[in-house]
C-alpha cells in the first residue's frame, strides 16, 4: 500500500508520524494533504528498510531543495561522485537526484541509495540509452518498463518520466530560440520524430504505474519542453504540456501513486508568480517541483544566483521543491565545490520563501542569529550560519587573534564606527537615566498655523 492509498484510507502511517515532527505539524494534517495529492512522502519501501529518514514535499511543508549528482560520458569517477553526497546533504539538500550518463551506472547508483538518508531520484531514460548503446530509436516501450522495474527495486524514490510531451506539441517548439531543453524531453522527441507515432511513455503510463505502485515510487511528471531561455518561457509549448500533465496527475491518483510536477527552467521575474498559480491550478494541487527558474541569461559562471532569485519568488509563491543550479550550470559538470555553492544558494532561497510564506518556527534561527550578531557573539553567529567554516574565515582573514571573537566591533566598522557598539552605548546611557524625552518637532506650517 502507498502513502497515498494508506492516507486515503485514513490511516496515519509511521512515516506520516516521522515527517509530522519534523515539520512542526501534526500527523493528522500531514495524512490529509498526503490523501489529498498535495503531499508526497517518496519513500521507496527498499531504501525505506535502510537508511532513509522520510521527508514530505507540499505546499503545507517547508520548501525543499534538490540537489543532482551523477556522473558523465566526459568527466567525473564514482568516488568523486560519491563525495558530492555528503556535502549535498551536509549544506542542507532534501533530496539528491543521480542523473549519472556515463559508465558503471549500477555501482554508482546502489552506493548512493545505500548511503543516502534523504529520497534518491532518477532520469531513468538515462541508464535506458545508455544500456541501448546511445540509439533512442531502437527504444521500445518494454525497455522502458523494465529499466523503471529496474531502478524501483534498487530503492529509487522518485522518478522523472516525460510522459506528458506529445507528438502533437512539437511544431510549437520550431521558433523557439533555445529548442527543447530538456535531456529527457529531447530524446523523446526524437523518437516520436524517427517513428511518427506517439509519445510511448504516454500510451504505457498505468503500466508505469503498476510498477511504481507496487513500491511506491514517486512520480516526478517531467516537464519536456520547459523553456531552456527566458525568451522561450510561457509559451504554447510550455503550457500545452502543463495542460497534458493535469491530466496525468489525476490518472496517477487513480493508479494510488503519489506524484509531483516538475516546472519551468528560465523564467523572467514577472512571470513567476502566474507560472506557479497556472500549474497548482492546471495540476490540482499536485505538489510544484521547480528547476530554478534563472530569472536571466546572461550570466554564465553566475546562474546558481540568477537562479536562485527566481528559486526564492517561486518557493514564495508557492512551489514546495526548488531544483539547485550550480556555478558549472551551462558550462559544465559540477565539482565537489560546485555542488556545495548551489545547495547554499538554494537554501537561502528555500529558507527566505519559508520566512515569506511564515512557516512556523521559520524565522527562529534569523531571530537567533541577529540576537548574538548584535550581542557580538562571533562563534554563535558561526554556529547558526548556514555555512559556518565560510563565515569565520571570512572573519579571520582581518582578525584572526581569539580576543577578536569577544571583541565588539569588526574590521569594516572598528571599534569606533561600529553602530551596534554605538546603540549599546546609547542603551547604556539610557539606563542611567541619560535619555530624556522630548516632544515631537512639529514643521514649520504647523507653527506658523499655531
Amino acid at each position: 500500500m502507498t502513502q497515498l492509498e494508506a492516507a486515503r484510507r485514513g490511516d496515519i502511517t509511521p512515516e506520516m508520524e516521522f515527517v509530522a515532527e519534523r515539520e512542526q505539524l501534526t500527523a493528522e494534517v500531514i495524512r490529509d494533504e498526503v490523501a489529498a495529492g498535495r503531499m508526497v512522502i517518496p519513500a521507496n519501501t527498499v531504501h525505506l528498510a535502510g537508511v532513509l529518514e522520510p521527508m514530505a514535499i507540499g505546499i503545507e511543508a517547508k520548501c525543499k531543495i534538490n540537489a543532482n549528482i551523477g556522473n558523465s560520458a566526459v568527466t567525473s569517477d564514482i568516488d568523486g561522485e560519491l563525495e558530492k553526497l555528503p556535502t549535498s546533504v551536509h549544506y542542507g539538500a532534501d533530496t539528491v537526484m543521480d542523473l549519472s550518463t556515463g559508465k558503471d551506472i549500477d555501482t554508482i547508483r546502489r552506493s548512493i541509495i545505500d548511503a543516502s538518508p534523504v529520497p534518491i531520484g532518477t532520469v531513468p531514460i538515462y541508464q535506458m540509452l545508455e544500456e541501448l548503446g546511445g540509439e533512442i530509436e531502437e527504444m521500445r516501450a518494454q525497455h522502458f518498463l523494465d529499466m523503471v522495474e529496474h531502478q524501483a527495486k534498487q530503492g529509487v524514490d522518485y522518478m522523472t518520466i516525460h510522459c506528458g510531451l506529445l507528438l502533437e506539441h512539437l511544431h510549437m517548439t520550431t521558433e523557439r530560440v533555445t529548442g527543447i531543453v530538456s535531456r529527457g524531453g529531447s530524446l523523446i522527441a526524437k523518437w516520436m520524430m524517427a517513428h511518427r507515432k506517439q509519445n510511448p511513455l504516454y500510451e504505457c503510463f498505468d503500466d508505469l504505474c503498476d510498477i511504481m505502485r507496487q513500491y511506491d515510487v514517486t512520480w516526478s511528471l517531467g516537464d519536456g519542453l520547459r523553456p531552456g531561455s527566458i525568451a522561450d518561457a510561457s509559451d504554447d509549448a510550455q503550457f500545452a504540456e502543463l495542460d497534458v500533465l493535469g491530466e496525468l496527475v489525476e490518472r496517477s491518483w487513480e493508479n494510488g501513486t503519489q506524484v509531483m510536477v516538475e516546472g519551468p527552467g528560465h523564467v523572467p521575474m514577472d512571470q513567476i508568480d502566474m507560472n506557479i498559480k497556472r500549474q497548482i491550478d492546471v495540476c490540482k494541487g499536485a505538489p510544484f517541483y521547480v528547476l530554478g527558474p534563472l530569472v536571466t541569461d546572461i550570466a554564465p559562471g553566475y546562474d546558481h544566483i540568477t537562479s536562485a532569485i527566481g528559486a526564492a519568488m517561486a518557493g514564495w509563491s508557492g512551489a514546495a521543491m526548488l531544483c539547485y543550479v550550480t556555478p558549472k550550470e551551462h558550462l559544465g559538470l559540477p565539482n565537489n565545490d560546485d555542488v556545495k555553492e548551489g545547495v547554499i544558494a538554494y537554501k537561502i532561497a528555500a529558507h527566505a520563501a519559508d520566512v515569506a510564506r511564515h512557516r512556523k518556527g521559520a524565522q527562529d534561527r534569523d531571530n537567533a542569529l541577529s540576537k548574538a550578531r548584535f550581542e557580538f557573539d562571533w562563534n554563535e553567529q558561526f554556529r547558526l550560519s548556514l555555512d559556518p567554516q565560510t563565515a569565520q574565515a571570512y572573519h579571520d582573514e582581518t582578525l584572526p587573534q581569539d580576543t577578536f571573537k569577544s571583541a565588539h566591533f569588526c574590521s569594516m566598522c572598528g571599534p569606533k564606527y561600529c553602530s551596534m557598539k554605538i546603540t549599546e552605548d546609547i542603551r547604556a546611557m539610557a539606563d542611567e537615566g541619560n535619555l530624556v524625552e522630548i516632544e515631537p518637532a512639529t514643521s514649520s506650517s504647523e507653527s506658523s498655523a499655531s
